[in-house]
C-alpha cells in the first residue's frame, strides 16, 4: 500500500470539494471538473502547474514543508488532513513498528475502572485489552473474532442497529485506517485488512474512496442496547506515547439513566457476543 499513489487520490478528492468562489476565483464557464482545476491549485499555492501535476501524480521528489503548506492552504485542509498530506508526501515512510503487548500496569488500570467501559486499541483498530464494562456494553472481546472494531462495525449485521449513529462511527473507523495507511505505507497487515473490508463491505469501499481522514479524540457515543435500550456515553480517546502507540478509549456514562443501566449490565452478556 504505497503512499505515493494515495497522494494523488487524496489531492484529487480535496480539490474536487473546493469551489473557485470559495477561494476568490471566478468560476468561469464550461467547467468539466468538480471543484478546482490543477492550474487553479497551482496558482493559489504559488507553484508551477507542471510541479503541481507532478505532485499529484506522486512524481515530485521531496516536496518541501513550505510547498505542502501552501497546497494545504489552497485546498483549505483541516489540521488532520495537513498531517495526512505530509505523511503521504514523505519520501521514506517509517518502518512498520513491531507488535507491542499492552503493559500489565495499563491492563490493571482499565480493569480497575469498574464504572467506565474501557478498551486499548492499536493503529489497526485491534482491541488489545478491555475491562468488564466494555464486554458488558460493547462486545464479547473474549472472542478473538470480535477483537477488531472495523470488522465489528462493517461485518457484524447487528452493529447498524446497535450503534445509533452507525454511519458516523463507521466513517470515523475508515478515516483512522486511512491515516494509518499513510503513516505506515508498507504495512502488509493493514493492507490485508483494508482489502478484506473493501471486498466484503460496499459501505467500507465507498467510505474508503472518499479519502477522508480525521483525528477525533472525543465525541458522544449513542448505543441501542438490546437489553436496556438507549445509552449515551462520552467517548474519550487518549493516545499513549511509544514506538507503536496504543489508544485508550473510555466510555463514560453521560447521564444518570445510562449510569444505572451500566450497573445492570455489568454482569450481563455482551449484546454482540452471539452474532
Amino acid at each position: 500500500m504505497s503512499a505515493r499513489p494515495q497522494l494523488g487520490e487524496f489531492l484529487q478528492t480535496r480539490r474536487a470539494r473546493v469551489r473557485p468562489q470559495d477561494v476568490g476565483l471566478q468560476p468561469g464557464r464550461d467547467r468539466r471538473v468538480a471543484g478546482l482545476r490543477r492550474e487553479e491549485v497551482a496558482l493559489l499555492a504559488n507553484v508551477s502547474v507542471d510541479y503541481y501535476i507532478r505532485l499529484e501524480q506522486g512524481r515530485a521528489e521531496n516536496p518541501s514543508v513550505g510547498v505542502l503548506s501552501a497546497v494545504a492552504d489552497a485546498l483549505q485542509l483541516s489540521t488532520a488532513e495537513r498531517d495526512h498530506l505530509r505523511s503521504l508526501a514523505c519520501a521514506a515512510p517509517p518502518a512498520v513498528p513491531p507488535r507491542a503487548d499492552v503493559r500489565p500496569q495499563l491492563k490493571a488500570m482499565i480493569e480497575a475502572m469498574r464504572d467506565v467501559p474501557a478498551i486499548v486499541v492499536d493503529r489497526l483498530s485491534n482491541v488489545l485489552a478491555w475491562n468488564h464494562g466494555a464486554t458488558a456494553v460493547i462486545a464479547d472481546f473474549d472472542d478473538p473474532q470480535k477483537r477488531n472494531l472495523a470488522r465489528l462495525y462493517f461485518l457484524n449485521p447487528e452493529a447498524r442497529e446497535f450503534y445509533a449513529d452507525w454511519e458516523s462511527v463507521a466513517r470515523d473507523a475508515v478515516a483512522l485506517l486511512r491515516r494509518a495507511s499513510a503513516e505506515y505505507a508498507d504495512d502488509a497487515e493493514l493492507a490485508a485488512l483494508v482489502h478484506e473490508l473493501r471486498t466484503a463491505s460496499p459501505d467500507f469501499d465507498r467510505f474508503w474512496t472518499t479519502q477522508n481522514v480525521q483525528n477525533r479524540t472525543h465525541c458522544p457515543k449513542l448505543l441501542n442496547h438490546p437489553a436496556v435500550g438507549p445509552l449515551t456515553f462520552s467517548l474519550e480517546s487518549l493516545q499513549l506515547p511509544g514506538e507503536n502507540p496504543h489508544h485508550v478509549i473510555t466510555y463514560t456514562p453521560a447521564d444518570p439513566t445510562t449510569q444505572a443501566a451500566l450497573e445492570t449490565l455489568l454482569a450481563a452478556q455482551s449484546p454482540l457476543a452471539t452474532s
